[in-house]
């Protein structure tokens, strides 16, 4: 009995935590929604106030695109314009009215004629027409509206009739008559104004524009077969496929045989400079210090039965052979002069073709002051004594 009891106690105690914690499960999910719906109802809040704020940056943007000087400018000539024509428009109707019925169109036409050839010119400025197209047309334009302002004019002095007296007349008749012609003359000054905004309104591109232009023309007037040669290419090929500058490169290679920029004289020059440079590096190579060395080398070795030849492979001395055999400061024994030759060097007479020969070295390299026993060494392939003869000689000549 008592184990039926126990365990009676222990299923309500059980039941009662469950209770429990159902209660706090519930009271949690509670919470839970109520928190989930507070940040939604944050979140809907400032994407709310966002709206706001962008709706409200939207309007300024449009209030500040709209009242800027160039807008309210058109915009307000336009509404000018406008109230132009209809305060003159009805004193022609009733100025030809009171003529006859019939003549009621005429008004309207007068007026209508002025604005449609002010449009004309907005047209023609537009299309870029020609000038003479322009003037035309605000000629026509102004004849109509001189015209109905004449008409305005006398529609207001006889108003005297109506009970008005002469100087209210006349000034009515004033008034009309300026907002007849103003109408027009303010839609063509907008115009004017619109135009000459429109071209300032990218310097960079106008000056682009001008740049090229002065280009085109000095390409014209300077490569005058060339550009020839390109018109005759872009007026064969068919319309709108080939670009200017392409043909012009295409005409550039068939009139000058060569890429674009290169001619003959450039060619030339190139190879007249490279072949300079050569000689200028071969020169180099024949430093101080290596002369030296080959001297020293061939008096060493010139007692061996060997001579110290020259430099340069040519004979010392004597007119110059293409033809012969090179001979170097170490020649083996029996393959060089004879060990007389350095001390005859001194002694041998000048040949006539290596004086002549340095003399145009001498104009080559810009005066005689320019000489050195190295240089004309090298250029006659001699001795050092006797390229010493040589420059001496020469410059001697000069001096006389």
């Amino acid at each position: 009995m008592s184990s039926w009891s126990e365990e009676r106690r222990a299923d309500k105690a059980a039941d009662a935590v469950q209770r429990r914690e159902d209660r706090e499960f519930e009271s949690k999910l509670r919470r839970d929604e109520r928190r989930k719906d507070r940040d939604e109802k944050r979140t809907d809040d400032a994407q709310r106030r966002r709206d706001r704020a962008q709706r409200r940056q939207a309007r300024a943007a449009r209030r500040e695109k709209t009242l800027t000087p160039g807008n309210v400018y058109r915009k307000g000539t336009l509404g000018l314009v406008a109230l132009s024509a209809l305060a003159s428009l009805p004193a022609q109707i009733l100025h030809f009215v009171a003529i006859h019925w019939s003549l009621s169109p005429i008004g309207p036409a007068l007026e209508g004629a002025a604005w449609v050839m002010a449009a004309g010119v907005a047209y023609a400025d537009e299309r870029k027409l020609p000038v003479w197209v322009r003037w035309l047309l605000r000629i026509l334009s102004l004849s109509a509206a001189g015209f109905a302002a004449n008409i305005n004019y006398q529609y207001g002095l006889s108003l005297v009739h109506h009970g008005l007296d002469l100087a209210d007349a006349k000034t009515a008749g004033l008034g009309l008559a300026a907002v007849t012609l103003g109408g027009p003359l303010f839609f063509e000054v907008r115009q004017w104004v619109l135009t000459l905004s429109a071209s300032v309104v990218d310097p960079k591109k106008r000056a682009e524009a001008k740049a090229r232009d002065k280009h085109e023309k000095r390409r014209r007037r300077v490569f005058k077969d060339v550009v020839a040669r390109q018109e005759q290419l872009l007026l064969a090929a068919p319309f709108g496929t080939l670009k200017a500058e392409e043909a012009f490169a295409r005409a550039w290679w068939d009139v000058k045989g060569a890429p674009l920029g290169v001619t003959a004289d450039v060619i030339a020059d190139r190879l007249d400079a490279e072949a300079d440079v050569s000689a200028v590096l071969a020169y180099a190579d024949q430093t101080p210090e290596k002369l030296a060395v080959e001297f020293l080398l061939a008096d060493i070795f010139k007692g061996e039965g060997g001579a110290s030849g020259t430099l340069s492979g040519k004979p010392s001395g004597g007119p110059r052979d293409g033809t012969s055999e090179a001979r170097t400061a170490l020649g083996g024994k029996g393959k060089g002069s004879d060990s007389s030759t350095a001390d005859t060097e001194r002694l041998k007479p000048l040949a006539e073709a290596d004086l002549e020969a340095v003399r145009k070295l001498a104009d080559a390299l810009g005066g005689t002051g320019r000489l050195s026993a190295r240089n004309v060494r090298e250029a006659i392939g001699c001795r050092n004594e006797y390229a010493l003869r040589l420059r001496d000689a020469v410059r001697s000549e000069k001096k006389d």
